[in-house]
């Protein structure tokens, strides 16, 4: 019971529930506790991400220019390339089922927005950031590129000193406060009637993503069978004790160790496996950047937002790349992508906190996708290099 009640996906849950059970039953004036709270948090979650996407960016950058050499940026490439494929493979699924999937909700949205019912907190109070959120990115490439070619910095050290602050104040105070969080969004929800529209919406998106996933794996797994000359769903089924460790752990770094003996049962020499594993399981996110840009796009037409290719095509390419700073933590991709929702594609409050609690609830299955992706990247890496460290 105790393991239950630290899952954050089971808080999450009993969050989202009690939100639906205030917002319904309790009085206004109870409601406008958790919105008061919730426009506070939201202040302090628009301060802290400049900060957040310094500290984890700068430091993933910077670790990247250490390794083996040709070895380092042929497996960075085709992981980033295996992310940007999930993308742009959601993309364009999402866009021509969501909007027909979505139809019916998108009306029901626009009535109750008519009604006129919201709560409103007691106070408020402005915590402005200290930058905004594409001066941090720039600036966080810019620093974490100088720094990967330098050898010895005291810079680096002090880098290293605010990832640790940041990782910090994510798992101790941001992480344990998101379910009060969404709790304060779905009693809002329930209060203006507009919470089993949201719900709905959840059941549908959820079952289109497990179903992109599979896909995903099973042509990563063909593309690993064609180069490797080896049966892909064999490949795959091997992998299966790593996806569901993922299933459990939430963390890909957490499942490394099973991560690396299937691949070795698939046949990946372990020099190239025990290089490829660790560093895919930072910067490869295919399940994770899939989640993101359905939930993304389902939103956006939810709330009657414009869309088009072009705003999403720079959105996947910003978010492979901000999503390498993700920690180590369940939800970690989703705090890191915060920013470039908001900047890119103009994301509110209340957005956010329903991109937090949709990509929480589905975060198993994208670790889980994460770590499978992970061996046919071994695979096709292992292929092209023939068991060859190339430095």
């Amino acid at each position: 019971m105790k393991r239950l009640s630290s899952n954050l996906l089971f808080k999450v849950f009993l969050a989202m529930v009690l939100g639906v059970v205030f917002g319904l039953y309790l009085p206004e004036s109870v409601n406008r506790i958790f919105t008061t709270f919730n426009s506070f948090f939201g202040q302090f979650l628009s301060f802290s991400i400049p900060l957040i996407i310094m500290g984890l960016i700068m430091p993933a950058i910077s670790d990247l220019g250490k390794g083996a050499g040709k070895l380092l940026v042929l497996t960075a490439a085709i992981a980033y390339g295996s992310t940007l494929f999930s993308g742009f493979m959601t993309y364009f699924t999402a866009s021509n089922i969501f909007p027909q999937l979505l139809e019916s909700h998108v009306h029901e949205a626009a009535q109750i927005a008519d009604s006129g019912r919201e709560l409103l907190p007691y106070f408020s109070i402005t915590i402005p950031p200290v930058m905004d959120v594409m001066t941090s990115l720039v600036l966080a490439f810019v620093i974490g590129l100088g720094l990967s070619y330098q050898e010895q910095s005291t810079l680096k050290s002090v880098v290293k000193d605010f990832e640790t602050i940041i990782m910090q104040v994510i798992e101790n105070v941001i992480i344990p406060l998101l379910p009060l969080f969404i709790l304060g969004i779905f009693a809002s929800m329930a209060f203006s009637g507009e919470v089993f529209s949201i719900l709905s919406v959840f059941i549908s998106i959820i079952g289109v993503i497990f179903a992109l996933h599979i896909l995903l794996l099973v042509l990563q797994y063909s593309i690993a069978g064609v180069l490797t000359k080896k049966n892909p769903i064999k490949l795959l089924m091997t992998m299966l004790p790593a996806y569901f460790t993922a299933l459990g752990t939430q963390s890909s770094a957490a499942t490394i160790p099973v991560t690396l003996e299937q691949c070795l049962k698939n046949g990946v020499s372990e020099k190239i496996a025990g290089f490829v594993v660790p560093l895919c399981a930072t910067i490869h996110l295919s399940g994770s950047i899939m989640k993101i840009t359905a939930c993304a796009m389902a939103l956006m037409i939810l709330e009657g937002m414009p869309f088009s290719f072009t705003l999403f095509a720079g959105f996947i390419f910003m978010l492979g790349i901000a999503m390498i700073a993700a920690p180590g933590v369940p939800g970690g991709a989703i705090m890191a992508a915060v920013g470039i929702l908001q900047s890119m594609l103009g994301f509110t409050e209340e957005m956010i906190g329903l991109m937090i609690a949709l990509y929480i609830a589905m975060d198993s299955f994208g670790t889980a996708c994460n770590v499978t992706g992970d061996g046919a990247i071994s695979l096709v890496v292992d292929r092209i290099t023939k068991d060859k460290l190339i430095a």
